[in-house]
């Protein structure tokens, strides 16, 4: 196990160094230069070329290419990414705060979706084309459908609105989690408790089980070992889920007011932040490649067949 998992740091490695270089090269396919963006924020009335020269040097522009992104890729190691060319303060102290908060959300929520998918996917499996099974899947099959935006602005018009139980925005207490995590995890149960139905089913036709129940063994036992068996296959998905709830909040927080990730890349996008948009992008590429390289040890340390595979 100790050597498939410095395999994998191995592999991991050249491939977060290429997202680090993509991820620096936005800079230079904006059509606008970023000094000229500078100087609008700082709200200077005629930009002339000299100005544009004179930031771009102050921002180290006139370097080489080569030069500028190996000083960035170490300042970034520092969790230094700049500064904010709107507010002019460290990139860092903002987003930050936000990407604790967009984490908090993103914990709770997926705890909630492992927890209902893998209780339905057995369940389900278990009552397979029985009338829970197909009420189940009915009922995820209409709520995945529906768009996330429309199911928070239901669910704050009656909850909120209407009985007055909860806050509509905010993260003041635990009672303001609970419509965003709702949300999220509507849109996510749904999917991902097919995937694990899916695989406890194909499970349930395996030998083992056959072999299993004419020994004599209880039927709980022979559940948890197929289980186990099935996990293999949803754990992958679930090591992934935390990247991209990570990076698809943005309309349950900007319907909630929720300061995180979401609410602060938008911002970003529509002001131009070079230097924020760039480390949004590359705090959320290396989540995918880290969780997804996680789901990987997870799964070989379930199957040592897959170690064999590297």
């Amino acid at each position: 196990m100790g050597l498939y998992i410095v395999r994998k740091v191995c592999l991991t490695v050249p491939l977060l160094m290429v997202i680090s270089f993509l991820t620096f090269i936005l800079n230079n396919l904006s059509p606008m230069d970023p000094a000229e963006v500078v100087l609008q924020a700082q709200g200077v009335p005629v930009i002339t070329d000299e100005l544009i020269a004179q930031t771009r040097a102050e921002l180290g522009m006139d370097q080489p290419f080569l030069i500028r992104y190996f000083q960035w890729l170490m300042a970034c190691l520092q969790l230094d990414f700049g500064d904010s060319y709107i507010t002019g303060e460290p990139v860092w102290s903002l987003l930050g705060p936000a990407f604790l908060n967009t984490l908090k959300l993103t914990l709770v929520s997926i705890i909630v979706i492992i927890g209902l998918s893998i209780a339905l996917g057995v369940i389900c499996a278990l009552k397979e084309g029985g009338l829970l099974d197909k009420s189940v899947r009915g009922v995820s099959f209409f709520l995945t459908a529906m768009p996330s935006y429309l199911l928070a602005g239901l669910m704050t018009w009656y909850f909120s609105v209407k009985l007055d139980l909860l806050p509509t925005s905010g993260m003041d207490s635990y009672r303001s989690y609970l419509l965003p995590v709702t949300v999220i995890a509507v849109s996510y149960v749904g999917i991902y408790f097919r995937i694990v139905r899916s695989s406890m089913l194909s499970n349930l036709n395996e030998d083992y089980v056959l072999y299993g129940r004419a020994c004599g063994l209880p039927e709980k036992t022979i559940t948890l070992h197929i289980l186990r068996n099935s996990l293999q296959v949803a754990i992958s998905v679930f090591g992934m889920a935390i990247p991209v709830l990570l990076g698809s909040t943005v309309v349950v927080e900007s319907v909630f007011a929720w300061p995180g990730l979401g609410t602060l890349s938008v911002k970003s996008i529509l002001s131009r932040d070079f230097p924020m948009i760039q480390a949004y992008v590359l705090i959320l590429a290396v989540a995918f490649v880290l969780f997804n390289t996680f789901s990987d040890m997870m799964n070989a340390a379930l199957n040592p067949k897959l170690r064999k595979d590297l």
